[in-house]
């Protein structure tokens, strides 16, 4: 028979709250008390389920890993998967498991993620960014459940989050093309009004303006930063007798579908057209080219989550946002 702490609580004759406080070693329990119930636990094989030790704690050192919106990311996506990675062992190093929730029960019976997150008693969320963020994610935050975004904006007395510099990001890839001599310049975006797509098409911006350099409409182009989105943008810009001697795309995977479309024109990379990606997952380095890109400091973003949340959990309020820096790695997709 499986036995739970109400049925030991019953045998001692206390109340769980009182078994669930000697199980978790806490004081201001007669040492009679604490004697009997030990007894009947040793006699019975009694074995605290991990609500129980949770009972009195009021912790039970779980973090909920969300990956939030309609359109969301999942671990096959290499750049998150990393930055995922990352999180899970500093976390861990500090004292908590993962327990991962799906968002598909949402849209089928209309549960929330403020409910599961009281069921299970997490400590607190993760969040990862999505498209099309559900109206759950921020009830966390109004609720004060400690939550921290990953590349997504929270914001409350128990919320942050922590992103790259993304404006600045593209800025540095607009420098180093005009760096190059190069003034016809493409970008492919992400999904149109996402926010990693508008920072980053911000930055795109700013430093074409800044160097005066004029943006053609036909060679902005978005995507949803996945290869064949790339393959068909760039698709569009090779359509005219003009093309854009130099491309940023918004991730690397939608650089290597523009890449593509370049090749079946007969054209050649970087010779005849650069391209930059963004993200350095290891696919780069053994593309043909080696596809140059702007590098995202995965390990810092999950390590930096990890104790942000940590200690949000802890008492810390209005915790400022984070935004890490990043590095243009220069391979042979691009003039060096």
């Amino acid at each position: 028979m499986n036995l739970t702490i109400k049925d030991i609580a019953e045998m001692a004759g206390v109340s769980p709250g009182t078994v669930s406080k000697i199980i978790n070693n806490y004081s201001g329990i007669s040492e009679n008390t604490r004697k009997k119930v030990m007894d009947i636990i040793k006699e019975t094989g009694y074995q605290p389920t991990f609500f129980a030790k949770a009972l009195a704690t009021k912790k039970s050192n779980l973090i909920g890993l969300i990956h939030a919106g309609k359109v969301n990311v999942d671990f096959t996506h290499p750049f998150f998967n990393e930055v995922v990675t990352s999180f899970k062992k500093a976390i861990g190093l500090l004292g908590y498991d993962i327990i991962m929730f799906s968002n598909e029960q949402i849209s089928k019976d209309h549960g929330s993620y403020l409910a599961r997150c009281r069921h299970f008693q997490v400590d607190g969320c993760v969040i990862i960014s999505g498209e099309d963020i559900e109206e759950d994610i921020y009830e966390l935050v109004r609720e004060g459940i400690p939550s921290l975004g990953i590349d997504l904006e929270l914001q409350g007395p128990k919320a942050s989050y922590v992103m790259s510099d993304n404006i600045n990001l593209a800025r540095k890839v607009v420098q180093h093309f005009y760096g190059q001599g190069i003034r016809e310049i493409g970008f492919i975006g992400g999904r149109e009004h996402y926010l990693i797509t508008e920072l980053r098409e911000k930055g795109f911006k700013d430093a074409m303006d800044q160097l005066g350099i004029q943006i053609t409409p036909k060679w902005f182009q978005y995507g949803d930063f996945k290869e064949e989105s790339g393959y068909v943008a760039m698709n569009k810009m090779l359509e005219d007798t003009t093309s854009p001697k130099a491309v940023f795309a918004a991730s690397d995977l939608m650089a290597f579908g523009a890449i593509a479309a370049i090749k079946e024109k007969g054209l050649h990379v970087p010779e005849d057209i650069s391209v930059i990606g963004c993200d350095d997952i290891d696919a780069c380095r053994y593309s043909s080219p080696k596809l140059s890109t702007v590098k995202q400091n995965k390990d810092q973003l999950g390590k930096l989550a990890a104790h942000m949340l940590h200690d949000l959990i802890h008492g810390e309020t209005d915790l400022k946002p984070v935004f890490i820096d990043t590095e243009l790695i220069i391979r042979e997709s691009s003039k060096k």
